[in-house]
């Protein structure tokens, strides 16, 4: 694929996992992880040379050495949703000082999921024009509008081939 805005899709493979997307210079577009298996049930995730490890608690089999994928959904929600708030403030040169983001979630069934998320942006004092211009900001936020606008997920396996029997 030719770099420099142009829009092909372009096919990541590692073991396991097929990701797709676009790639741009202009505006970067199309994003992509790793997740390597590291036993029973932990992982550890990469991009762009950064590392994180996801595991479960004791109760699920692990050893609690990371967050649990729910709770990194919860996390890329809240720092995505402090991004954007500290961005409005800094824009508008207003003090970002004990800006402080808490994210829950409640848990749904039938199928297993998080059924609802509440974002809390705690800041400094602000008149009611800021705060609305917070909420704005906050709502603008790619992990927010990406959980109200269901994108698709192509899931593909990739496995060896089976040698024929004899």
């Amino acid at each position: 694929m030719a770099e420099g805005g142009d829009t092909q899709p372009r096919v990541s493979r590692f073991p396991g996992f097929r990701i797709f997307g676009y790639r741009s210079l202009e505006r970067r577009s199309f994003m992509e992880v790793e997740i390597l298996h590291s036993g029973d049930v932990k992982f550890e995730a990469s991009a762009r040379g950064h590392r994180v490890i996801c595991d479960q608690p004791p109760t699920n089999g692990g050893s609690d050495s990371g967050m649990t994928p729910p709770e990194f959904l919860l996390v890329s929600l809240g720092t995505c949703a402090g991004f954007y708030a500290a961005q409005y403030l800094k824009a508008r040169s207003l003090p970002a000082d004990g800006l402080r983001i808490k994210v829950t979630a409640e848990k749904a069934s039938q199928p297993a999921r998080l059924g609802r998320f509440e974002i809390e942006v705690t800041v400094g004092e602000l008149d009611e024009r800021h705060r609305e211009g917070i909420l704005r900001a906050v709502k603008s936020c790619l992990i927010h509008n990406t959980l109200l606008n269901a994108p698709a997920i192509d899931i593909h396996l990739n496995t060896p081939a089976v040698a024929p029997t004899v």
